[in-house]
């Protein structure tokens, strides 16, 4: 009974939000609706049997994309013209969504009724993966190279999103005395590096890995930017610019060894496979947090003063 009651409350208020979302014409009420949106989604993952990405959908589609949206707002200086535009556009969003849900609805149509997806097959596989979660082995083992090159996309959109925003502030050291946010800040560090180890090392047999670990890790680090306990990271920065490659290098490392034996690229040794994913993993942690730091922009860069006329 609850359950059928909480599903048809997350199939009335899903859609309901993403309607208010394209709606609304404050941008700041657009951000918040997105939050809940956000949240939303992460139950219907959970109710759907995919904590991997209810897990994801909660940390980086909600919680750090939701601070970056609420930190972007305060760069916009919104008049009546923008608004207009925005109405203006607003059927032709509409128009766009239906048709990408028309499709998205034919597609899963389409699916043979009896089909039973990639799952007997991974199951069959399991053993040969060196973990025991279905996700993480077809992550990192049975499609390492999907994975290898969605971090190496995520490294490049990092770097394309400080050089549209190159700047890096120091923190105030004003506002590092506050007691307050200090306190808060030492309350809060060593609990992110316990859930995120911990997401890491569970990544092995349940919901988890770098992904997830990384995007707490990262949230982490925008609380630290806006309490100002630390500055934007910085490319000139050697530490930086280790944690970004430091999970690109090591997945590089461990799918080319096998190579040298005489094996196939991201072919793992059996009895090491475990070991050299969460090695792998710990990397990907790392780089990922910083990745998705990169993507926060700082302080609100001076705004060119208008030319004065002769």
């Amino acid at each position: 009974m609850m359950d059928g009651l909480l599903d048809a409350t997350l199939a009335i208020c899903l859609p309901l939000l993403a309607w208010l979302v394209l709606r609304t014409e404050a941008l700041s009420q657009a951000v918040v609706l997105f939050v809940a949106f956000g949240l939303f989604s992460a139950l219907g993952w959970a109710r759907l049997d995919a904590p991997d990405i209810a897990l994801v959908e909660a940390a980086v589609g909600t919680g750090l994309t939701g601070a970056l949206l609420m930190h972007t707002l305060s760069w916009t200086e919104e008049d009546s013209s923008d608004v207009r535009a925005r109405a203006r556009r607003r059927p032709w969003a509409l128009l766009c969504t239906v048709a990408l849900t028309a499709l998205l609805g034919w597609a899963v149509l389409a699916l043979p009724v009896d089909s039973q997806g990639l799952g007997p097959l991974i199951a069959a596989r399991q053993e040969d993966s060196g973990v025991e979660h279905p996700v993480t082995a077809v992550l990192l083992n049975f499609r390492g190279y999907d994975t290898l090159l969605e971090i190496a996309v995520l490294l490049v959109a990092a770097l394309g999103a400080r050089a549209v925003n190159p700047r890096s502030e120091r923190p105030d050291k004003e506002a590092m005395e506050d007691p307050l946010t200090g306190e808060l800040f030492r309350m809060m560090t060593p609990a992110l590096l316990l859930v995120a180890g911990y997401l890491v090392w569970v990544g092995d047999h349940g919901p988890g890995g770098a992904f997830q670990a990384g995007a707490i890790l990262a949230g982490g680090g925008v609380v630290a930017i806006l309490t100002a306990r630390m500055g934007t990271p910085r490319m000139s920065s050697a530490r930086v610019r280790w944690a970004l490659l430091t999970g690109p290098l090591m997945f590089i490392l461990v799918a080319v060894a096998p190579l040298v034996s005489g094996g196939r690229l991201l072919e793992y040794p059996p009895k090491h496979a475990g070991t050299l994913i969460f090695v792998v993993e710990a990397a990907l942690t790392v780089s990922i947090a910083m990745v998705l730091l990169m993507f926060f922009p700082g302080t609100r860069p001076p705004r060119a003063l208008p030319e004065e006329k002769p």
